[in-house]
């Protein structure tokens, strides 16, 4: 190829991204970069702002409700990542193999609440979790595993567990589609050997 065709290709290529790199650069880029600015500044609604350095770090770190939703994102993100990534690989080895109208079914099934809106997926989960007519306190009821209703959403000690099963729950159908694709085009010769 000639020098000017491939400026001429590579100018039209550039021209084709810079819609999206405008609409990523004011949108994501700089509201980042006024966000981390403002951040050095004390800001009122009455009066100028005033430079203040490393100080709104400083009390950050030292608001105990900023370390408890720190230490629990930690928690939710090392807890969830792993066993959704575990649980989608094991998922789709036992369904990569089946017959084809089976290994839809089953990805039609895992991906159905990726798809559904978030408050639909939010009032199943507020029901199953409900204090009073819960499915969930009515199993353990039920089953004898517990004498009283349990405020899932409300206690402490049950609430981290609810999200993380409600995060895993609508977040392995994206990788259970991905690792069957993955797995599906494999080399027969390199499963033989």
């Amino acid at each position: 190829m000639s020098r000017a065709l491939v400026r001429q290709e590579t100018i039209a290529g550039y021209l084709f991204l810079l819609p999206s790199l405008i609409f990523f650069i004011g949108f994501v880029i700089y509201p980042m970069v006024m966000c981390i600015f403002t951040s050095f500044f004390d800001s009122s609604m009455n009066r100028a702002d005033v430079f203040i350095g490393l100080q709104n770090y400083v009390e950050l770190f030292h608001d105990s409700v900023f370390l408890g939703a720190l230490r629990n994102t930690l928690i939710i993100v090392v807890v969830s990542v792993p066993i959704t990534c575990i649980f989608s690989l094991w998922v789709a080895s036992a369904i990569v193999n089946m017959p084809p109208w089976a290994t839809s079914l089953f990805r039609v099934i895992f991906y159905l609440p990726v798809v559904t809106g978030s408050v639909a997926v939010t009032v199943v989960w507020k029901w199953m979790f409900n204090n009073y007519y819960g499915i969930f306190n009515y199993l353990g009821k039920s089953m004898g595993l517990i004498d009283q209703n349990i405020n899932w959403l409300g206690d402490a000690r049950y609430a981290l567990a609810c999200i993380i099963l409600i995060l895993l729950t609508t977040s392995v159908g994206q990788p259970i589609v991905l690792y069957v694709s993955a797995l599906g085009n494999v080399d027969q010769s390199l499963v033989e050997a």
